[in-house]
């Protein structure tokens, strides 16, 4: 993945239910809203070192599913897929329909067949 705010981004979207109420709020105040370990601590009445420890606990949570459930994993794969997908349907509106023998759609059709597959695997 592209970097670690990402990544942690991306296991609170597909994990964050799975956190308790103040490890969620934390974790959102960190990443999402983009305030500091002070900040979060300051406005929450508990140390710096707490906060953070809110978050590690939370980070290692999600990622400990992740590593055993592989969803993340699995979605990103899906999208190369469904951009060849999508890439073959906007080069099919581009061919004329009434060359029913252009090579070209036959390679297309086979395309979105191998694409579809993939999907359903």
């Amino acid at each position: 993945m592209k970097n670690q705010t990402y990544r942690m981004t991306m296991l609170f979207d597909f994990y964050g239910e799975l956190l308790t109420d103040r490890q969620k709020e934390f974790f959102d105040l960190y990443y999402n809203e983009d305030l500091s370990l002070s900040e979060i601590a300051e406005n929450s009445g508990i140390s710096r070192q707490g906060v953070r420890d809110v978050i590690v606990r939370a980070e290692a949570a999600m990622q400990e599913v992740e590593d055993k459930t592989g969803l993340i994993r699995r979605y990103m794969q899906m999208q190369s897929h469904i951009a060849a997908i999508e890439s073959a349907a906007a080069e099919i509106k581009t061919i004329n329909y009434r060359q029913y023998e252009d090579p070209r759609v036959d390679f297309l059709i086979t395309s979105i067949a191998r694409a579809a597959q993939a999907l359903k695997e």
